[in-house]
């Protein structure tokens, strides 16, 4: 019974996910976009203050090569914000992930978090926390359609106040 699980040492598992995440450059330096040993070092101790200040814990590391490997396309990221960006989008994801009840997958999240950063947001991370994200969540708590717009939202209020006979 012992066998079946096995402690990995914490500098262990984070050097190799600084390999996992270097190995992305393979794929980002298309873009002009590639991470150092000491910047992909910074990411890994995002994600663990974030994990920590969430009060999650991961058993695979994979969530910054996804960030990585679906933004590194973008319009607005560039040498010189590249690394800060991803380190609010690792801060983002956990957060959200929470205020999301945990009803989305990490894939979707990451899907959404793209194309509203990319379209809606026009590359401001505070457009896409305070504003898109902010929507899906409480969408998700209010047991609304996910990614129901937001002028919709306010009709559903306003049909529920009508149908309760409550006066606006």
């Amino acid at each position: 019974m012992m066998d079946d699980f096995m402690l990995i040492p914490i500098p262990i598992m984070n050097k190799l996910a600084i390999n996992e995440v270097i190995k992305c450059n393979e794929v980002t330096s298309r873009y002009g976009l590639i991470l150092s040993e000491s910047e992909a070092r910074e990411l890994i101790q995002t994600r663990a203050g974030a994990l920590s200040n969430q009060g999650r814990i991961e058993f695979a590391g994979g969530i910054i090569n996804k960030l990585i490997m679906n933004f590194c396309d973008s319009p607005f990221l560039s040498p010189f914000n590249y690394v800060s960006t991803l380190s609010d989008l690792i801060e983002t994801f956990y957060y959200f992930k929470n205020e999301t009840l945990d009803e989305i997958g990490d894939d979707e999240l990451i899907t959404f978090m793209k194309k509203h950063f990319d379209e809606n947001c026009q590359g401001s991370l505070e457009l896409l926390q305070n504003r898109d994200l902010e929507a899906l969540a409480r969408n998700i708590r209010y047991g609304l359609d996910a990614y129901q717009e937001i002028d919709d939202i306010h009709e559903d209020f306003r049909k529920f106040f009508r149908e309760a006979n409550f006066d606006e």
